[in-house]
């Protein structure tokens, strides 16, 4: 799905592309990014900075790795990312050491935090485009975007159309839903924080053949106590991003049927806690490790 942002790019690059300045040469493109900003770019890129972790990644796959001066601390995949100079924490970035490395671009996880910093960069005469990557959704939409940054719109496009095309295929069927596995999804524990709908592990959860006990709720994250988790009554608990070392043998948990019976599952990986083209291979390990915990549930 290309969304509204997406059509609107579309447009801007038609209407470009039909208007031709005197001489006869191409106009630089306009590039409209999730907070509604505009990129003016006259050539592709050649000194980028990503400091979301999905951006790099997608970067990389879409040829551009070579481009990259500088990257965040999470940005660790692919191995070819740890090649590329970190300038610090991307939220919010280090806008002195972004600046020093001389980029026509920098890649921004669009977020209010982030706001300042963006501004500051292009007060500085440095195009800053933000994407917001918090659903799968958004990554094909984002490796669309970033492959016509980059002058790629061809292997952006085949990213996002495979992308696509494979979680179509790993949704299950609407005949499935009584034979989802009630999960836990559960970001920390002092305090308690459940993770809802509005989470790409629910999501990844729930193409995996799992049904997020919290799922109600649109929030991303939510605080709740041992007594609500009790009531739904979640047949597998799932540690999502932090270890939690001991958890199981921890008597507060061990109320939990699921505890107690071992049921515990831990989503360390970062396939697993952010989005990014791995998704499918992240829900089909995930979908394997949920049937060996219940196997007559699958």
């Amino acid at each position: 799905m290309k969304g509204t942002r997406l059509r609107a790019l579309t447009l801007v690059l038609g209407s470009l592309a039909a208007c031709r300045p005197a001489g006869g040469a191409p106009a630089a493109p306009v590039l409209l990014d999730d907070a509604g900003g505009r990129i003016h770019l006259a050539a592709p890129p050649a000194r980028i900075v990503s400091l979301n972790p999905t951006t790099t990644e997608l970067l990389f796959a879409l040829g551009a790795g070579p481009r990259l001066v500088g990257r965040s601390d999470a940005c660790d995949f692919p191995a070819g990312a740890a090649a590329v100079p970190s300038v610090g924490a991307g939220f919010p970035p280090a806008v002195e050491a972004v600046v020093g490395t001389r980029p026509d671009l920098v890649v921004l996880y669009h977020s209010a935090g982030n706001a300042a910093a963006a501004a500051r960069l292009r007060h500085l005469g440095v195009p800053v485009i933000r994407l917001r990557t918090d659903r799968l959704a958004d990554v094909a939409r984002a490796a669309r975007v970033l492959g016509r940054v980059t002058g790629a719109p061809a292997a952006g496009d085949s990213i996002a159309d495979r992308l696509e095309a494979e979680l179509d295929r790993l949704r299950p069927a609407p005949a499935d839903s009584a034979r989802l596995i009630s999960t836990l999804l559960l970001a920390w524990d002092q305090p308690v924080i459940a993770l809802g709908a509005g989470s790409f592990a629910s999501e990844l959860v729930e193409l995996a053949g799992g049904r997020n006990v919290f799922g109600d709720l649109a929030a991303p994250s939510v605080p709740v106590s041992l007594e609500a988790i009790a009531q739904r009554a979640p047949a597998v608990l799932l540690l999502v991003g932090s270890e939690l070392p001991g958890l199981e043998r921890r008597p507060e948990w061990r109320v939990l049927p699921a505890v107690r019976a071992g049921r515990v599952l831990r989503l360390t990986e970062s396939s697993s806690n952010r989005p990014s083209p791995r998704a499918p291979a992240a829900i089909r390990a995930l979908r394997s490790r949920l049937a060996a915990l219940m196997p007559d549930s699958t």
